[in-house]
Order: structure tokens, then C-alpha cells, then sequence
């Protein structure tokens, strides 16, 4: 049996396997920089464990495993361009090392490159993998058009900040699992548990790095803390808050998140002092768990060895415990 180390291991190695050489190295250069870059390498190393823990044989789903993280890759490059993101994972985006233009390109080469990997599966379970792929990809930039919407929008709710990080990130972790099963011959009531249990992890991951990036520790985290505080974005952190806190507090969340400009330190401190004064770092917290503990019970209903599972229950606990 594979642990998620080993499987992590199978997935740098078939990355470091790959054409390096290829021209016009302008295209290509920004697409090794980007997949060099590091990264928790979770959904492809999902993919794997997806198939694994149907077929001892993880092989068939390499090809397909590195197609997810090449289209995991591509929206982070062009979300940077979007953001106007000068860092990823503590290196200068591509847009900023490069220019926007080759940025761009090369993240629609990504893209591109990404199916044809996807579609090296068996024949056989190529339109049902295709399937899943194609609209998980479509709702992630569903996804993204919603939190570009929420720039523009003075109020947001609950349920539509969950509806957008579930499409936005969760979606893409789930289907990754789902396309490892598929691989690994699970029948479709299997696949469509381990889709739920996904989708579920997905939810609680997002939540937990919304609340390191208020909360977390710099150096271990990849990124400034206070990112999201400084771009005013919408998080479950702000909703609740405003929810929460009394009427000057809210008066003072509001002036903060009027503007992007301004002492910079002072703002970040200001509003994580409101978010820990009416808990609502704690109320994050508990839907971290309570994601957690859901695709855990739907995890147990998925007719496979415990051993085989175990890795997976490892990583949500794990999950839940990121503090930094």
C-alpha cells in the first residue's frame, strides 16, 4: 500500500520526467517555472489515491494526475494576472517575472496540455473521465466569476461565499478524486461517494486557508498574511463579522474595506483585532471541522479495505490541525 508521501513522490518524479526543451522556450519557460514551483501537489496526489484505493496500480492515472495539476497550474497563473499578484508561493509570479502577455499564452498552453493528458485514459472510461474533467473546469471559472463579482458588490451573503469556494476550489479537488476512482475501475456509486467525500475536504481546505491567511504563520503559509484583508476580498471572515460586531466595529470594517490604500500594517491589525473580538475566527474554525467531520461519515460508506482509506482520514485530521 501506498502512503500520500509515496504518492506525492510518483508525482514530482513524473514532473521532473517531462519535455524541458521544447520551443519556442518563451511559451515554455513559464510553464516549468510555474509546475517547479512547488505546491502541496494535492490533486494530482488525489487523482492517485482516488485509484489507488481501488486498484493497487496507480500507473494508468500518472498521465492523468499531472493533466489535473497542469489545469490546477493554469488558473493559478491567470487568477494572478487577475489579481495583479506579485507573488505565488514566495516567488515572483509569471506575469510579474515575465509580462502579462506570455503569462497568458502559456497558461492557455497549460490549459491545453492538461486534456491531452487527462485524455490518455483507457478508452474505454475516456468519455466518462472527460466528462467529470469538462465540467469541473467549467465550474471552477464559474467559480471565479463569482468572486470577481463579489469585488463589485458591497454585500455578500453566507450561502453565496459557499456556493463560490465550492465551485472556486472544492469542485476540483473532488473531481480530481473522482477521476482516480474512475481510473482504478470503482463502480459509479463508489466514484460518486468519493466525489462527496472530496468536495466536502475541498470545502473545509478552503475554509482553513481563509482563516491562515487572517491567522497564519508567513513563512509556512507561502504568502503575506493579511492578503485578503488588503484586497478586500469578501471572505467568510468579513460576512461573519459584519454580522457579528456591534455598530462601530462595523463602521470601522466598512472604512477599511473602502479603500486599497493606506497604512497597510495598521489595517490588518485593525481588522483581525474586530474578526478575534466577535469570534469569528472561532466560527470558521467549526465549519472547518464540521466540512471535515461530514466527508469523514461519507468516507465510511465507501466499500473499501480501512487500510486503504486510512491515508485519506489521516489527511483530514491533518487538514483540521493546519495552523500554519
Amino acid at each position: 500500500m501506498k502512503t500520500l508521501e509515496d504518492l506525492h513522490i510518483l508525482i514530482e518524479h513524473e514532473i521532473d520526467q517531462q519535455e524541458k526543451t521544447l520551443e519556442p522556450k518563451e511559451l515554455y519557460e513559464p510553464i516549468w517555472y510555474t509546475l517547479r514551483n512547488g505546491g502541496k501537489r494535492l490533486r494530482p496526489v488525489l487523482v492517485l489515491m482516488g485509484c489507488h484505493i481501488f486498484n493497487n496500480e496507480v500507473t494508468a492515472a500518472l498521465k492523468p494526475a499531472l493533466g489535473i495539476e497542469m489545469f490546477h497550474n493554469f488558473t493559478l497563473l491567470h487568477d494572478d494576472i487577475m489579481d495583479k499578484a506579485f507573488l505565488r508561493r514566495n516567488q515572483p509570479t509569471v506575469h510579474i517575472k515575465w509580462d502579462i502577455n506570455r503569462a497568458i499564452l502559456s497558461g492557455d498552453a497549460l490549459a491545453i496540455q492538461a486534456n491531452v493528458y487527462i485524455a490518455s485514459v483507457n478508452p474505454k472510461i475516456l468519455p466518462d473521465v472527460l466528462g467529470v474533467f469538462n465540467k469541473t473546469a467549467l465550474e471552477v471559472c464559474e467559480g471565479q466569476q463569482y468572486d470577481l463579482n463579489f469585488e463589485i458588490r458591497d454585500e455578500v451573503s453566507e450561502d453565496e461565499y459557499m456556493k463560490m469556494i465550492s465551485l472556486k476550489t472544492a469542485v476540483l479537488i473532488a473531481g480530481s478524486l473522482k477521476i482516480g476512482a474512475l481510473i482504478g475501475n470503482a463502480s459509479k456509486e463508489q466514484a460518486d461517494r468519493l466525489y462527496s467525500f472530496g468536495h466536502d475536504m475541498g470545502m473545509a481546505f478552503q475554509l482553513q486557508d481563509d482563516y491562515l491567511d487572517s491567522f497564519g504563520n508567513p513563512e509556512t503559509f507561502g504568502k503575506k498574511i493579511g492578503g485578503d484583508i488588503l484586497t478586500n476580498k469578501k471572505t467568510l471572515l468579513l460576512i461573519k463579522a459584519r454580522e457579528f460586531a456591534d455598530k462601530a466595529s462595523i463602521k470601522k470594517l466598512n472604512k477599511w474595506y473602502s479603500t486599497k490604500k493606506g497604512n497597510d500594517d495598521k489595517k490588518i491589525r485593525e481588522v483581525v483585532e474586530i474578526f478575534k473580538k466577535f469570534n469569528v475566527d472561532h466560527y470558521l474554525r467549526k465549519q472547518v471541522y464540521d466540512f471535515s467531520q461530514k466527508a469523514l461519515k461519507t468516507l465510511d460508506q465507501i466499500d473499501v479495505s480501512e487500510e486503504y482509506k486510512s491515508e485519506l482520514v489521516n489527511f483530514t485530521k491533518q487538514l483540521i490541525d493546519r495552523v500554519s
